[in-house]
């Protein structure tokens, strides 16, 4: 028997979960900007298959889904034929708490077999702001509900949904996760129905055996050595600095962190998880092959970040924007000291997610609004780089302004290119986006945001992208915003958002 016939078909599991959840769920964040993610395991926690969604939740499975089940064991949690277990707790599942993950076990005449994963980013989760991302907080408990792993009950999600600003997209969010655990469940089983089980693993073992293969196989073109790099965030009135040390050789990667900022009490600081899940991205792009995402890929990349760092913080340090910006830099900060020995790698992306958050009352209801904003790649040593896009660990889609109008009290006054911010060079980096909207009712907004001081850089010579930029009009006046901030508009307010561009590659 091929085992790649099982392992492809495992592979797609994961994929038609995605898409359950896509279709089913109620949030444009889901629906229209697939901030989601889905996986099989096997019965200890690894991952077998993992569908090709936000780079930000892929990693973070490997870390998590461990966390998960050494929590289960520890809590004597066994999940039972038909149940489910739910958490967000980011030192457990390994992003941040808008990530909601919900893990079911499969079973095969009546004993365990392997799980079915998925988390996707639920826009509000309680807090003080709109959104849950909360630039002002200085813990865990300022960012939203902390929902421990536990048993999925009708009481337990009313318990969540009364602490959710908007409950009725969040009961269709949930519910949608739900479905597409089930459509996993459902899938696995109708293999097990097909092929043995012991034919089913051992198929699985080579799977990831090949995996772990392939990606020696890959790096084993490279030079071995150490490369350095350094990059840096913005904090409220300082720099963060983030220092890597790379070892490559023919048995795999480490990654050192061990000069990197300590842990702060803003909401910088990202999780183990979200760490191993940007370097991993960061080598999966630059490896130039097909490779399945499985634990075979993972085992080769090994990191080393202190704990009590900004990249390994201790609970309960906030770490709501680890998740969407730290993750950036530190995707910026691999490629930065990759670019040392390869060629391919391209100049700095815009290097911000450049998370709007919005709501307030409209109609006697309660409204949460959370997207991000591409801008521009960086470019390549054979090409401009792209403008107008997602990259690196964000990779969701734009939210379509029209379904944003449709839905909430907004209006949009521009959504364009911002030509000209894309760094110069033989190569030019891709410009990013102006979007700009106004408010019809009073609304808070939220922003965290990066790349603001600290430009993308180019590479080879080439020249670094544009700052970001925000600005709010309000009553005439127009004030320049800082990139993480809170703010009440009133009705007729505009914000006015102008993304980073990529940086140059090589001499004009």
């Amino acid at each position: 028997m091929n085992w790649e016939i099982i392992g492809k078909a495992t592979q797609f599991i994961a994929e038609e979960m995605g898409i359950s959840l896509k279709r089913s769920a109620l949030s444009p964040n889901i629906r229209e900007r697939m901030d989601h993610s889905c996986a099989v395991l096997d019965k200890d926690g690894r991952i077998v298959a993992q569908a090709e969604h936000i780079p930000v939740h892929l990693g973070s499975f490997k870390i998590g889904a461990k966390n998960i089940i050494d929590y289960m064991n520890e809590n004597n949690i066994i999940l039972k034929d038909n149940e489910m277990l739910v958490t967000n707790d980011p030192y457990i599942s390994g992003t941040h708490l808008n990530d909601v993950t919900f893990m079911a076990p499969v079973y095969n005449k009546n004993k365990l077999f392997c799980y079915v994963i998925n988390k996707a980013h639920n826009v509000d989760v309680g807090g003080p702001v709109f959104g849950s991302l909360n630039p002002g907080a200085v813990n865990i408990y300022q960012e939203g509900i902390i929902i421990p792993p536990v048993r999925v009950s009708g009481d337990i999600i009313k318990f969540i949904i009364s602490n959710f600003k908007d409950p009725d997209t969040a009961l269709g969010d949930l519910n949608a996760q739900m479905a597409a655990n089930r459509t996993g469940i459902k899938r696995i089983k109708e293999i097990l129905y097909k092929y043995n089980e012991n034919d089913i693993k051992n198929s699985w073992d080579e799977l990831i055996y090949h995996s772990r293969e392939l990606s020696l196989n890959a790096i084993s073109k490279w030079p071995s050595g150490e490369y350095e790099s350094e990059d840096f965030l913005e904090g409220n009135d300082d720099l963060i600095k983030l220092k890597l040390k790379l070892f490559i050789n023919k048995n795999g990667i480490k990654a050192d962190f061990s000069g990197t900022n300590k842990q702060v009490n803003y909401p910088l600081n990202a999780v183990l998880g979200v760490t191993f899940s940007s370097v991993s991205f960061s080598i999966r792009s630059a490896i130039n092959q097909e490779i399945p995402t499985n634990d075979g890929f993972y085992s080769i990349i090994d990191l080393m970040v202190p704990k009590g760092s900004l990249l390994n913080p201790e609970r309960p340090h906030p770490v709501s924007g680890g998740n969407v910006e730290t993750t950036q830099r530190v995707a910026d900060t691999v490629l930065l000291a990759m670019s040392r020995f390869l060629k391919e790698i391209p100049a700095a992306s815009s290097g911000t997610m450049m998370n709007i958050m919005l709501g307030g009352e409209n109609n006697g209801k309660y409204w949460s609004y959370y997207e991000t904003i591409g801008g521009g790649n960086g470019a390549r040593f054979n090409s401009n780089g792209e403008s107008g896009i997602h990259s690196n660990m964000t990779n969701t889609l734009n939210t379509p302004i029209e379904i944003a109008e449709r839905e909430y009290p907004v209006f949009f006054t521009a959504y364009k290119l911002r030509r000209g911010s894309g760094g110069s060079g033989h190569y030019n980096g891709g410009d990013g986006i102006i979007r700009s909207f106004y408010v019809k009712n009073q609304t808070y907004i939220s922003v965290i945001a990066d790349r603001f001081k600290v430009k993308p850089w180019g590479l080879h010579g080439g020249s670094p992208g544009k700052n970001g930029i925000i600005y709010i009009i309000s009553s005439g006046r127009k004030k320049r915003m800082p990139g993480k901030f809170s703010f009440k508009l009133k009705a007729n307010d505009e914000v006015i958002i102008k993304t980073p561009g990529g940086g140059g590659y090589g001499n004009r």
